[in-house]
């Protein structure tokens, strides 16, 4: 047979298109053509599958004019993930293998010129999406992907280390074929790695007990969390431990970032089940952060999804990066639109930044601070009024004194107090179906639970403090946080007063 369809997937962002490589052999003069708005690094499959199939011991029709198709025409392609089906199309066109027993399998994997397949970048994304469009598909990826994919429960997916692997399955006849590995070609069992997930220990945190409660209401609640101390004060020690006090991933928490991270080449399956602490340098640009390229590509926060983006030396970072986090932080997706095509990636990650109250970080410690207070007033105005609206909690963090430091013990760990935010979340979850971070509108007056005392105390701090309407609600989703971490039925005046601490501008004499 001369024309052969083989199946395979490109990814769009979290989706996964199905893409039909039409192979078809004809006489007239030599020639390999790719059609079909292939990228470069596709267009280069070329010579990598000419050069797999004659290394494998397999033939090439180099008398044959050979037309390669990736249907549909007017969707982008790229990586090398569709090198396996070329081959593959290549060899069913030419008659090596039955192309009538490749229904129902769908092909991705990068060859090197040997013939072995090596891993291609968005498995688990694929799997993930061909279950959520209900395809009962037989997915055929190289090691290292197949493993990724293998973790959607229901997926069916097999194995091949190289090109022989594959042909065996297919070929009408595989005496002719050299000898390969026994094992090249297994159907992969269902399941996720049982090493439970591991983080930085809150005990090693040294005093810090106003920051280290933040963290805690923050890490229960869902809240974004501005850490604001001089330098050594430990804002990233505290930072860096926040991922542990989060509650434990679920199946579809999990799947839903290892496949972000999967899209961007980054998942491994040690780090399963693990939330990601993001932590970009100052110098990275608003698509670095947000997302984007072309085709679009996930940015930092949303392989932050569902764990944490720490932001040090916050107003370091570019003004455009930081007012592009304003939409995310409300809404947890970020939609990247261009030209020719329109992206949209989970962002739903928890806010924790740092920053130093001035240029020299040492206003308001003991320390002798150099800035004059136009330096203050300009550096800390780096931050927009918008953005720190959209920011929960503001915590000072004072620079701990040699003996607190050195005879101070250990603190609490961060096993016990995980359990509390947990439970907290829980509770939470049971009343309104989810965190009290997301509640919107409506919701906030019919969960909050607000005392009639305590409604007095919010209005009258709101008004003297000049609050808008979204710090108010925040106020309020953080006092109704801090009534679930003490088991309250209602938020009371104690719990709307300490939300208030929480809740403050920047001064210039901090």
């Amino acid at each position: 047979m001369s024309l052969c369809l083989v199946q395979s997937r490109a990814l769009l962002g979290l989706e996964a298109a199905a893409v039909t490589v039409e192979v078809h052999l004809a006489n007239g003069l030599p020639n390999f053509m790719l059609v079909g708005l292939a990228d470069t690094e596709v267009k280069e499959a070329r010579e990598r599958v000419r050069s797999a199939l004659l290394n494998s011991g397999l033939e090439f029709p180099h008398n044959k004019r050979i037309t390669v198709n990736l249907a549909p025409a007017d969707l982008p392609k790229d990586s090398g993930r569709f090198d396996l089906p070329i081959a593959i199309g290549v060899l069913a066109a030419s008659g090596q293998i039955d192309g009538a027993r490749l229904a129902g399998h769908e092909f991705a994997g990068e060859l090197s010129l040997s013939g072995e397949l090596r891993p291609v970048r968005g498995a688990l994304a694929t799997s993930l999406a061909l279950q959520a469009a209900g395809v009962a598909a037989r997915l055929v990826l190289p090691p290292g992907s197949a493993e990724e994919a293998a973790l959607v429960p229901g997926a069916h997916v097999i194995r091949a280390r190289h090109l022989l692997d594959v042909v065996r399955q297919f070929a009408p006849a595989a005496e002719g074929l050299p000898e390969h590995d026994p094992d090249g070609w297994t159907r992969l069992r269902e399941g996720a790695p049982a090493a439970p997930a591991s983080y930085p220990d809150l005990a090693d945190v040294k005093g810090q007990a106003g920051a280290r409660r933040a963290l805690e209401i923050a890490a229960a609640g869902g809240h974004s969390l501005l850490l604001v101390g001089p330098p050594g004060a430990g804002k990233s020690m505290l930072a860096q431990r926040f991922a542990g006090l989060l509650p434990t991933m679920s199946v579809a928490e999990a799947l839903e970032s290892a496949a972000v991270a999967s899209l961007a080449g980054r998942f491994a399956l040690g780090h399963w089940a693990q939330r990601p602490t993001g932590s970009p340098h100052h110098s990275c640009s608003a698509v670095a952060l947000v997302g984007g390229g072309s085709p679009p590509r996930p940015g930092e926060i949303s392989l932050a999804h569902h764990g944490v983006l720490f932001l040090d030396e916050l107003p370091e970072f570019p003004r455009a990066a930081l007012e592009a986090l304003r939409e995310p932080l409300e809404t947890g997706r970020i939609t990247i639109a261009r030209a020719a095509r329109r992206s949209e990636f989970p962002a739903r990650f928890q806010l924790v930044a740092a920053m130093n109250p001035c240029p020299c970080g040492w206003l308001g410690s003991a320390r002798a601070c150099r800035c004059s207070p136009e330096q203050v007033g300009r550096y800390q105005g780096r931050l927009s009024g918008p953005l720190l609206d959209r920011i929960d909690l503001h915590v000072e963090v004072p620079a701990l004194a040699a003996p607190e430091l050195l005879q101070s013990p250990p603190g609490e760990a961060s096993a016990p107090v995980q359990a509390r935010c947990a439970a907290a979340r829980e509770r939470a979850i049971r009343r309104q179906g989810k965190a009290n971070h997301a509640l919107q509108g409506a919701e906030i007056d019919l969960h909050a639970g607000l005392a009639r005392e305590a409604s007095e105390f919010l209005r009258l701090a709101s008004s003297r403090l000049a609050w808008s309407a979204r710090s108010t609600h925040r106020v309020l989703k953080v006092a109704r946080t801090i009534a679930d971490l003490a088991a309250a039925p209602h938020v009371d005046v104690a719990h709307v007063a300490e939300a208030v601490q929480y809740r403050r501008v920047l001064p210039a004499g901090l």
